[in-house]
């Protein structure tokens, strides 16, 4: 940490209020921004994205119009107090949009931007929002805590707040013989980095890591254009998200598990209390996703009085499970994936991938099925990763995250699972000590509320953080 102020190359634009850097230009970093905004107090707000357009992220940035939201307009709202604003928005470039369409992300990426535009256009002329595209690799804590300096290649940038809106980082290589393999044109780690699938050319085979969301979207695009039929996909479980009801899912308020809120707080216990309840609603003309449904306000609370060995157990037995049912596709989505595993184009497998090796044009890929003691061998053209974010700081190759862990000034979480914050959004240091200056809003905030990598929780995350720091 820093004494005082170095030379600063980069300077703040005014000291009529507290200057306040948000690094990350995603959906957590434009909704902070245009919460700090919205409060409508004097300050310098400086959005760092690394390129590209201010909102859309990697999420966002998407062109194609079969990339839909996972979750209806109706719960898209980036303003915490205004759960209608998206679905108002979108109204006026197509009427025919309601409260439970599932809209492109190309358009809610424009939204976004337009959020962003809107608060900055009726904010006073105290509160100044300047942009500013580049990569921070530093942050620099004053020995008294009190301020801290954002390092950039060749400038520093002296705040009084840093947010962190970091969002969601490439796949993690899966462990396997022939790693070597992860470094050919032949592997595509991201397929969200745009461009990464051109490479792909017509007729070629392709085998998909995972069978998630991220699946589901690739695989519709890859047979857009023209690979070769079927594609295979492969996870440790083979498990496919379930599908949104057409329609709101409606609320009933006896959907709560009965005896959940009562000890002893084990994971065991609470699923097998879990999965009564929606058997029992599902058998009575109800429906499970009423139960998800109510559990998803009640998560961080649920999750926070968990011990470190029941949260193990939970994301090592029970996550694959709870995904592929909170995090549901949009219908028509899973109509067309289904459609695709029926005609064939689609194979989806329980298995392990245990190894890689080249052979001819093509890589040879080594699985082994789930519950099989023999391995089989599939020939494919290209491999993509498509298992969704990393979110183990200490994995990620993020120069900011390496260095402010060289600096101690955050602390992992020991799942992997993001940052250690305290209630408020503060990080944590090495030493369990929340930083006056260092903040986050993301997924990464996953490791202490676990419900935190949607929108309707993450706007709530960036409304209460504005108002700790513009109160």
């Amino acid at each position: 940490m820093r004494d005082g102020p170095p030379d600063i190359l980069h300077a703040p634009m005014s000291r009529a209020g507290p200057t306040i850097v948000v690094i990350g230009g995603g959906f957590s970093g434009t909704a902070v921004a245009t919460h700090l905004l919205r409060r409508g107090s004097p300050a310098h707000i400086v959005l760092v994205n690394r390129y590209g357009p201010i909102g859309r992220g990697v999420a966002y940035g998407t062109r194609i119009e079969a990339h839909v939201l996972n979750v209806p307009a109706g719960g898209m709202s980036a303003i915490a107090d205004d759960p209608d604003h998206f679905v108002r928005w979108a109204r006026t470039h197509d009427d025919t949009i309601r409260s439970d369409t599932f809209v492109s992300r190309r358009l809610y990426g424009e939204y976004l931007e337009g959020v962003l535009r809107e608060a900055e256009h009726h904010a006073p002329r105290a509160a100044r929002l300047e942009r500013l595209v580049g990569v921070a690799r530093d942050v620099e804590v004053w020995t008294d805590g009190a301020r801290a300096e954002v390092v950039f290649a060749g400038a520093r940038l002296t705040a009084d707040h840093v947010v962190l809106a970091l969002g969601n980082y490439s796949p993690t290589n899966p462990a396997a013989v022939g790693g070597e393999f992860y470094d050919t044109d032949r592997y595509i780690r991201d397929p969200w980095v745009r461009g990464s699938l051109d490479v792909i050319r017509e007729g070629e085979s392709v085998l998909m890591l995972g069978s998630g969301l991220t699946m589901m979207d690739i695989a519709l695009d890859l047979a857009s254009r023209g690979v070769r039929l079927p594609l295979f996909a492969v996870s440790r479980h083979g498990l496919l998200p379930r599908a949104h009801l057409p329609g709101k899912t409606p609320y009933s308020a006896d959907a709560w598990p009965p005896g959940l809120d009562q000890p002893p707080n084990t994971i065991a216990r609470t699923f097998r209390l879990v999965r009564a309840h929606a058997a029992s609603r599902a058998g009575s003309g109800g429906d499970w996703r009423e139960v998800v449904g109510a559990l998803r306000v009640a998560t961080p609370a649920l999750w926070e009085r968990l011990d470190a060995t029941e949260r193990a157990r939970f994301v090592r037995h029970v996550r694959p499970w709870w995904d592929v049912h909170r995090h549901r596709a949009a219908p028509a989505t899973a109509n067309a994936i289904q459609k695709m595993l029926a005609s064939g184009d689609l194979s989806v497998r329980a298995a392990r991938i245990l190894g890689y090796r080249s052979v001819a044009s093509e890589v040879e890929v080594t699985i082994r099925p789930r519950g099989a003691s023999a391995a089989g061998r599939v020939h494919v053209d290209r491999v993509i990763n498509c298992t969704g974010p990393s979110s183990d700081v200490r994995r990620v190759g993020d120069p900011l995250l390496e260095s402010l862990l060289a600096r101690r000034l955050i602390r992992p979480d020991p799942l992997g699972l993001g940052l250690e914050t305290a209630a408020d959004g503060a990080l944590l240091d090495a030493g369990s000590q929340p930083s006056r200056v260092l903040s986050l809003v993301g997924p990464l905030l996953k490791a202490g509320f676990w419900e935190a990598t949607a929108v309707p929780e993450l706007r709530q995350h960036a409304a209460r953080l504005a108002e700790r720091l513009l109160p």
